[in-house]
């Protein structure tokens, strides 16, 4: 057998298993992708009232619920307060891990290897541990109820410590080096050299931040028992109102902000996955 037919029998079952994986991921993506168009699909549905046996009336009907969910419901203040807090909290965890991370990884001073261990240790204990003592921290200071209270609990996040101070160490001594001989101090280093070299880490991290924030629950239940104040993942569980299947399409245009956050900087959020996963790992 000539090394042209050995090469071309290569590339044959090369194509069959690319098609071989192609088939089960499509399949996979399917079975995935059902249930959100199910719950699309279940919101187009006129209820037995309201069938009329015209598409456009349907529509209309349906059209009629989303608004219902949209202007019959505090949803838009809602939306606010999930902007404000989780811009707040991806803001502040970026300065605060970037701080930090620049600080362990370029500075030498008495306990940072006792700081880096407590950083390493506080990455493995669930959030969900400390609720108790978050609560009685904001109630000692007057902040539940409060955007404030919402957001300080949120901004532990040391995973993104520890992404910041691993890309720190990488960047080359020459260039910190260089600026402190051209009379750079530590506030121009990270905000000029080291940072500009991380804007990928920088943007993936806040994205996944962003995400994180928004779908929060367990914490903003908590903190927050006024319904004027609650973000949007605490009040739809909050709609008693005979909604029908337009109850599900308040669940829709909760999560959509995100999903379209998703779809536009998926290539970044699959980046802070990829970098998480790497550290846990």
């Amino acid at each position: 057998m000539s090394a042209l037919e050995k090469r071309l029998r290569l590339l044959r079952r090369l194509d069959l298993g690319g098609l071989i994986i192609a088939i089960v991921t499509l399949v996979f993506a399917l079975v995935w992708a059902f249930p959100l168009y199910f719950a699309v699909a279940t919101t187009m549905l006129p209820e037995p009232s309201e069938v009329s046996g015209s598409w456009l009336a349907d529509f209309g009907n349906m059209l009629g619920r989303y608004g219902r969910a949209l202007f019959g419901t505090e949803i838009g203040l809602w939306y606010i307060n999930s902007i404000v807090t989780s811009s707040a909290v991806t803001a502040g965890v970026l300065v605060i891990s970037a701080t930090c991370g620049y600080a362990i990884s370029q500075l030498r001073f008495s306990g940072r290897k006792l700081l880096w261990g407590l950083i390493l240790a506080s990455f493995m204990v669930p959030i969900q541990a400390l609720i108790i003592n978050h609560f009685f921290l904001m109630n000692q200071m007057h902040l539940i109820n409060s955007w404030l209270g919402v957001i300080l609990p949120q901004l532990i996040a040391p995973v993104a410590v520890i992404v910041y101070k691993q890309f720190f160490d990488s960047v080359p001594r020459e260039f910190r080096e260089a600026a402190m001989i051209d009379g750079a101090n530590h506030r121009q280093l990270l905000f000029r050299v080291f940072l500009p070299l991380n804007w990928g880490i920088t943007a993936a991290l806040a994205i996944i931040t962003f995400i994180g924030a928004w779908n929060a629950f367990l914490w903003p239940f908590l903190a927050v028992t006024q319904e004027p104040l609650f973000n949007v993942a605490v009040g739809i569980t909050q709609i008693r109102e005979g909604f029908g299947v337009g109850e599900l399409g308040v669940a829709i245009l909760t999560g959509l902000p995100v999903a379209v956050v998703y779809l536009i900087f998926q290539r970044r959020v699959t980046e802070a996955i990829v970098l998480s996963s790497g550290i846990k790992g």
